[in-house]
């Protein structure tokens, strides 16, 4: 059904879609249909969101801009058409560069400059002027102030010509690897998301939430829940999650009795939920699949649990709340799920079967993507909503606006990942941390998290991923590494490579690499090895894919806790879209949001002390069946309630069962907590008798 909403109603709006559309139908033609030199297809890209972004994103918003409007319109065309001219020149010149011996010309001097500060004004409109500083302190840093400085992060400098020419044509330039995952998986992902929700998917996912959750007790609460790690599959923002299913489930929370702040903390911690759930995950999953050369199907698929385990957290908070207020199940929720599916669910179910089903049988993400697109065309013409040329078209001009912050970020943000990358400031940054934290892992995962809640404040969670990523999952990884070493040495179990090159670093000590040890002596062994040396020992030691669940550990430790910024304050913007929503205080409504999203806390050490990635599926369901039961144990005693209201003794030893439950133990302890957990629970279950 064609939406009156969707109809561009000025000059501007229909420049917009009609761009939108062309540069839609671009990605999917080099996406899916050719193959194009990387620089080219990064600058194309970089182009047409430059163009998107100058109108999207004016210069001036307000009264006075309403006055000049067609002054500033000019102005924000003329910009664009430059940034775009200025991109797709630079690559054109590439082999004319080379053959001067990579000296640039007076005009590609000019075109290059103008090319960054463009990208930088439109990082600016787009979020704020956090990365173009960190742009600016960058650049200068390996031209000019870092020879200044003293210590490990000194630098000598590069020429002004070496700076321009590797931010344009480096491989994590602005038109480097980062920008090859936006062109492409990130790109692709979103328009699947665009269509779905122009199919009528978002009122599909309400719907079935409501039908599924709607009768429980706190069941509006819960439909936030389900709904938005369902519109996690859709959507690639926490905000826009938040905005999206928000309008409906928080009025629904606040008329079934919930507090006001309390429903928008439920909300916004569901939907930066929604970016850890599989299988899109958001732009950040792409990034991680690029980086750390892990399958991009392995990701999300050692992802799921983890994502449920966090919105069951969710969960318990809504139920225990709703015991807490004496809420009961409403029954006036009429809606059923095969009714719900019957009517619309063929849109939604069809598509992201298709898409997991081509992922996992070894298709690209973008060709998945590119097919399951088809798909939503073809299973809309089931229903009664169905896609038209004019809903396509809708479609492909929604995906493009919804891209244009993500494009231009992840462009831009290449600038300063490329500097990381040239002065290895990222290996310095990561030797900082590993001795900060004394070798402690937990140490270091809270470093890690205090250094996301900071950037958070100014980055979108994304961008925070990759400067986070990019300094501090080196040490993070070594940590993890170490750790495993220090259990395969106390087994006895050195492979004989191993031992060869230990035998150079610590020869005094031989003769203990081959019986079994304490854990204690396994850790002096390997704090023995010279530093220089235990880069080899992990290469040696660990097996190839204990090697990647380790670097798979460090990394989804950094893109959990890099989602904080949704929820933490002073700065958390999923937060304040819900406390809009509701009408409620921007900064208490982040608190609540802040103590709901737990999980986002929890399940990282789970990552860095269990099985739960790469172990055998038994360990793996046993860490997440106990982790299930601890994170109930610590919502009731961080909320003081479970059916009953509970006293501080009871909660107390929650929190001691949630700690066995969820860090690593034994099986009988976990077991002997989980016991103890139930009979607490049936203990509670009882009425409370009056005493007279």
């Amino acid at each position: 059904m064609h939406n009156d909403a969707d109809v561009p109603r000025s000059n501007k709006e229909r420049a917009i879609f009609i761009i939108g559309v062309l540069v839609s139908l671009l990605h999917i033609y080099f996406n899916i249909f050719a193959v194009l030199p990387t620089l080219l297809q990064n600058a194309l890209h970089f182009a047409g969101f430059a163009l998107l972004c100058a109108l999207v994103y004016p210069s001036r918003t307000g009264s006075e801009a309403k006055r000049r409007q067609a002054v500033l319109v000019s102005f924000d065309v003329l910009l664009g058409i430059l940034a775009a001219f200025c991109a797709i020149y630079m690559i054109t010149m590439e082999d004319a560069i080379y053959a001067r011996g990579v000296h640039l010309s007076r005009v590609e001097w000019i075109a290059g400059t103008l090319l960054i500060l463009t990208a930088m004004e439109f990082t600016r409109r787009t979020t704020g002027w956090i990365i173009p500083l960190l742009i600016v302190l960058a650049l200068t840093y390996v031209g000019w102030w870092g020879s200044m400085i003293s210590g490990v992060f000194k630098f000598s400098g590069l020429t002004p010509e070496t700076i321009l020419f590797r931010s344009v044509y480096g491989d994590d330039g602005i038109f480097g690897g980062i920008a090859r995952i936006s062109s492409s998986f990130v790109f692709m992902f979103i328009l699947f998301g665009a269509f779905l929700l122009r199919s009528g998917a978002g009122e599909f996912v309400i719907n079935l939430a409501r039908a599924a959750a709607g009768r429980l007790i706190g069941g509006p609460g819960l439909v936030a829940v389900f709904a938005s790690g369902l519109t996690g599959t859709i959507s690639g923002s926490a905000v826009a999650n938040t905005a999206s299913t928000g309008v409906i489930t928080i009025p629904l929370m606040k008329r079934a009795g919930f507090d006001p702040k309390f429903a928008a903390g439920i909300e916004a911690a569901a939907s930066t939920g929604g970016q850890l759930m599989p299988p899109i995950m958001g732009a950040g999953a792409f990034v991680m699949a690029s980086y750390t050369q892990i399958p991009y199907t392995t990701i999300v698929l050692y992802s799921f649990l983890p994502a449920v385990l966090y919105f069951a957290t969710v969960g318990f908070f809504v139920r225990v709340e709703a015991k807490r207020i004496g809420l009961k199940a409403a029954d006036d929720e009429d809606l059923k799920v095969l009714n719900v599916i019957k009517t619309g669910g063929l849109p939604f179910l069809l598509p992201i079967s298709a898409l997991i089903g081509l992922l996992i049988y070894g298709y690209t993400p973008t060709y998945a993507a590119g097919i399951s697109i088809v798909a939503v065309i073809i299973s809309s013409w089931l229903t009664p909503n169905r896609m038209g040329f004019r809903a396509i078209a809708e479609a492909l001009a929604l995906g493009a606006r919804n891209m244009v912050m993500t494009a231009v970020l992840l462009c831009s943000v290449g600038l300063v990942v490329n500097v990381i990358a040239t002065t290895g400031i990222g290996n310095t940054f990561s030797l900082m941390i590993t001795n900060w934290s004394g070798d402690s892992l937990i140490i270091a995962i809270t470093l890690i998290a205090l250094a996301s809640l900071v950037l958070g404040m100014g980055l979108p969670v994304t961008a925070a991923y990759i400067v986070l990523g990019t300094l501090s999952a080196p040490a993070l990884y070594n940590l993890i590494a170490d750790a495993k070493i220090v259990e395969i040495i106390a087994a006895g179990a050195l492979s004989e490579e191993a031992k060869a090159v230990l035998m150079i670093a610590i020869p005094d000590q031989l003769h203990l690499l081959s019986q079994q040890v304490d854990l204690d002596q396994a850790r002096h062994i390997l704090a023995a090895v010279p530093q220089d040396l235990l880069g080899t020992v992990r290469e040696m030691a660990l097996s190839p894919q204990t090697t990647m669940f380790a670097t798979l550990s460090a990394h989804l430790i950094i893109f959990w806790l890099s989602q904080d910024s949704n929820v933490t304050p002073p700065v958390c913007l999923a937060a304040f879209t819900g406390a809009a929503i509701a009408g409620t205080p921007p900064m208490s409504t982040g608190l609540q949001s802040w103590k709901i999203a737990k999980g986002l806390y929890l399940v990282p050490l789970l990552f860095a002390y269990t099985p739960i990635l790469g172990g055998s599926w038994p360990a793996i369901l046993s860490v997440s069946f106990f982790a299930l039961l601890g994170m109930y144990a610590f919502t009731c005693a961080l909320q003081g309630h479970m059916e009953n209201h509970i006293g501080m003794p009871t909660r107390v030893l929650l929190l001691i069962m949630a700690f066995f439950l969820i860090m690593p133990s034994t099986v009988l302890i976990q077991m002997g907590a989980a016991t103890a957990l139930m009979v607490t629970v049936m203990y509670n279950v009882r009425p409370k008798r009056s005493r007279t």
